[in-house]
C-alpha cells in the first residue's frame, strides 16, 4: 500500500491508492467555503517558504535585496542599531586612545599637548566623534599635529562613516521610492464576465488607472491556475496555462487612459474550451492578471496584481459603460466600475456549440465524400502525367495529343461529381437533370473525336508518297517491312 497524500489550501485533497488501483484518482473537491486564494485581490502572494536548512545563507549574500524586502519596521530598527553600535566604537576608540597616552589625567594641564583638545572623558569623546561625523566642528575639541595615531583613526572614521551612509540611506532611499504604492491607484473589476462579443463567446474583465500620470508601455498578461492530473497519473497542484488577451494582435500592449475592458477569446485553443455554465459551477480555478508598466514619473517598473476565482467570473454579464462625453473632455463615472448587467448568452460551452452546428448541417457529410472523390481524381491524373514522361520521345511524338487521358479522366470525374451533387438536389431537379442525350452522349463524341484527332494527324505526317500509297486508310499490304512494323506499333 502506497499512500500520497496532499493538500492544497482548503480546495483540493488526494486520498491514498493501492499500487495495483491503476492511476492516482483526480483531486476530491471539498465543500464550498472560505477560498483558499494563491493571490488575494490586492496582489499579495499566499506563499510561504518553510524548510529552507542551509539554503538561509543565500539571504546574507544579497544583503541588500533582503534589506530593502524587509517591512519598514525591522528597516528603521536596523538603521537606528547600525548608526547608535557605530557611534559607539568609534567614540570608544577615541576614549582609548586618549586613556593610553595620559590625556584625562593631564586634560587641565594649559602646558600639556594632548592627542584631541578638551577630552576628559568618554561622553566628551562621543561628542567629538559625533561633532566631526556629522561636519558640526563647534571648535572646542579637535585634533593636534603631536598625535599619529588619532590622524589614522581619524582617516578611517571618515572612510567608514561614508560606507555606512552610502549602504544604510541608499537602502532607504530605494524602500521610499519603490513603486508598489502606485499599484494602489491601479484598479481591477471585482468581478469577471462572459458573454459574447462579436460573435465569439469572451471572457472579460476591467482595468482603470486613478491618476493622471500615465502607465508608459503597460502590458497586461493572464495566468490560469487549476490543478490537474497527468494521463502518467501525476497531479499537478498549481498548473499554469497562458490566457490570450491579444499578445498575437498587439491588444496586450494598453493605452491606459481611461478604463479598459481586456478580453480573452474562448476558441479551440483556450482553457476554457470545454467550460459553459453548468460546468462553472463545479469546476475550481483562479485567473491571475498581472499587469506591468513604467510610472511616467520615476521611470521604474511597477507591476500590479490580482485575481479572479471561479465563483467571481459572471456568465452572462457585460459591464456597464463608464465613459460619457461632456463639454470638450470625456469623464469617467468610477461610480459604475464594478458594475455590470446580464445579456442572453448561450449556457454552452463553444465545444458544445461547435458540435451543435455541425449536427444541425446534413450537407457537410456529401461535400466531405465530393473533397474525397477530386482528390483521388486528381491523384490519378498525377500519376497519368508521370507515365506520360517517362515514355521515349519517339512514341510521345508519334501520340501527338499528350493530354489526352488527362481531360477524359477530367471528364470523367466531372461527370461523377455531378453525380454526387444530383444526389443533393430534390426530385424535381433531378429529373430534369436526368433526361438523356445529354451529358453522356457529349462525353462519348467528345471522345472518339479526340481518339481519332492523333490518328489522323499520324497519317498527315507521312510522307507524299506513303500518304498516296495509304489512300486514306489502313497500309499494311502496300508498305515495307520496316514502315509496317512501325505502323502496327503505333497504332497498338
Amino acid at each position: 500500500m502506497s499512500a500520497l497524500r496532499r493538500k492544497l489550501g482548503d480546495e483540493y485533497q488526494v486520498v491514498s491508492t493501492s499500487a495495483s488501483g491503476g492511476g492516482l484518482p483526480p483531486p476530491r473537491a471539498a465543500p464550498r467555503g472560505k477560498r483558499q486564494r494563491f493571490v488575494d485581490k490586492n496582489g499579495r502572494c499566499n506563499v510561504q517558504h518553510g524548510n529552507l536548512g542551509g539554503e538561509t545563507s543565500r539571504y546574507l549574500s544579497d544583503l541588500f535585496t533582503t534589506l530593502v524586502d524587509l517591512k519598514w519596521r525591522w528597516n528603521l530598527f536596523i538603521f537606528i542599531l547600525t548608526y547608535t553600535v557605530a557611534w559607539l566604537f568609534m567614540a570608544s576608540m577615541w576614549w582609548v586612545i586618549a586613556y593610553m597616552r595620559g590625556d584625562l589625567n593631564k586634560a587641565h594641564d594649559d602646558s600639556y599637548t594632548p592627542c584631541v583638545a578638551n577630552v576628559y572623558n568618554f561622553p566628551s569623546a562621543f561628542l567629538f566623534f559625533i561633532e566631526t561625523e556629522a561636519t558640526i566642528g563647534y571648535g572646542y575639541r579637535y585634533i593636534t599635529d603631536k598625535c599619529p595615531e588619532g590622524i589614522i583613526l581619524f582617516l578611517f572614521q571618515s572612510i567608514l562613516g561614508s560606507i555606512v551612509d552610502a549602504f544604510l540611506i541608499g537602502c532607504m532611499f530605494i524602500k521610499m521610492s519603490q513603486p508598489k504604492k502606485r499599484a494602489e491607484t491601479l484598479m481591477f473589476s471585482e468581478h469577471a464576465a462572459i458573454s459574447m462579443r462579436d460573435g465569439k463567446l469572451t471572457l472579460m474583465f476591467r482595468v482603470g488607472n486613478l491618476r493622471n500620470s500615465h502607465m508608459v508601455s503597460a502590458q497586461i498578461r493572464c495566468k490560469l491556475l487549476k490543478s490537474r492530473q497527468t494521463p502518467e497519473g501525476e497531479f499537478l497542484p498549481l498548473d499554469q496555462l497562458e490566457l490570450d488577451v491579444g499578445f498575437s494582435t498587439g491588444a496586450d500592449q494598453l493605452f491606459l487612459v481611461s478604463p479598459l475592458t481586456i478580453c480573452h477569446v474562448i476558441d479551440a485553443k483556450s482553457p476554457f474550451y470545454d467550460l459553459s455554465q453548468r460546468s462553472m459551477q463545479t469546476e475550481q480555478f483562479e485567473i491571475v492578471v498581472i499587469l506591468e508598466g513604467i510610472v511616467e514619473t520615476t521611470g521604474m517598473t511597477c507591476q500590479a496584481r490580482t485575481s479572479y476565482t471561479e465563483d467571481e467570473v459572471l456568465w452572462g454579464h457585460r459591464f456597464f459603460p463608464v465613459i460619457s462625453l461632456e463639454e470638450g473632455f470625456f469623464k469617467v463615472d468610477y461610480s459604475q466600475f464594478h458594475a455590470t448587467f446580464e445579456v442572453p448568452t448561450p449556457p454552452y460551452s463553444v465545444k458544445e456549440q461547435e458540435e451543435m452546428l455541425l449536427m444541425s448541417s446534413p450537407l457537410i457529410a456529401p461535400a466531405v465524400s465530393n473533397s474525397k472523390e477530386r482528390n483521388n481524381s486528381v491523384e490519378c491524373l498525377d500519376g497519368l502525367d508521370e507515365v506520360g514522361t517517362k515514355l521515349p520521345s519517339k512514341l510521345q511524338k508519334i501520340t501527338g495529343r499528350e493530354d489526352f487521358p488527362k481531360k477524359l479522366l477530367r471528364m470523367s470525374s466531372t461527370t461523377s461529381e455531378k453525380a454526387y451533387s444530383m444526389g443533393d438536389l430534390p426530385m424535381k431537379l433531378q429529373r430534369i437533370s436526368s433526361v438523356p442525350g445529354n451529358s453522356e452522349e457529349k462525353l462519348v463524341s467528345k471522345t472518339t473525336k479526340m481518339m481519332s484527332d492523333p490518328i489522323s494527324q499520324s497519317v498527315a505526317d507521312l510522307p507524299p508518297k506513303l500518304q498516296k500509297l495509304s489512300g486514306g486508310g489502313r497500309m499494311e499490304g502496300n508498305l515495307p517491312p520496316k514502315l509496317r512494323k512501325m505502323n502496327s506499333d503505333r497504332f497498338t
